[in-house]
């Protein structure tokens, strides 16, 4: 069982920035931050393996910096160039296995998620 705590999340305005984290309890091979708006569904923005190869969504990429400290077993998100659109609660994700891929019924482990609110 891997326990996952986001924090790190609040308003801003379009254009400014936000740097996500999220502690584990354990280690899992593939981490990855999630969001989803109201009335839409969860869609995955980024995930980083624990040799830190990362893959982005296209609508972050350029945008959004996914990094990980193995030794703090914590997951960060760096947002840069926030749009209303980013607006969502983001969730901090593990999966056991060591296939990654950006699918979140392939996840096995969620956080509680963090609000990201983006006005202009």
């Amino acid at each position: 069982q891997v326990q996952l705590v986001e924090s790190g999340g609040g308003s801003v305005q379009v254009g400014g920035s936000l740097r996500l984290s999220c502690v584990a309890s354990g280690f899992a091979y593939c981490m990855a931050w999630y969001r989803q708006a109201p009335g839409k569904e969860r869609e995955g923005v980024a995930y980083i393996t624990s040799i830190v190869t990362a893959t982005y969504a296209d609508p972050v990429k350029g945008r959004f910096t996914i990094s990980r400290d193995n030794a703090k077993k914590t997951l960060y998100l760096q947002m840069s160039s926030l749009k209303p659109e980013d607006t969502a609660m983001y969730y901090c994700a593990a999966v056991r296995g060591s296939f990654c891929r950006l699918v979140a019924a392939d996840v096995d482990y969620w956080g509680q998620g963090t609000q990201v609110t983006v006005s202009s």
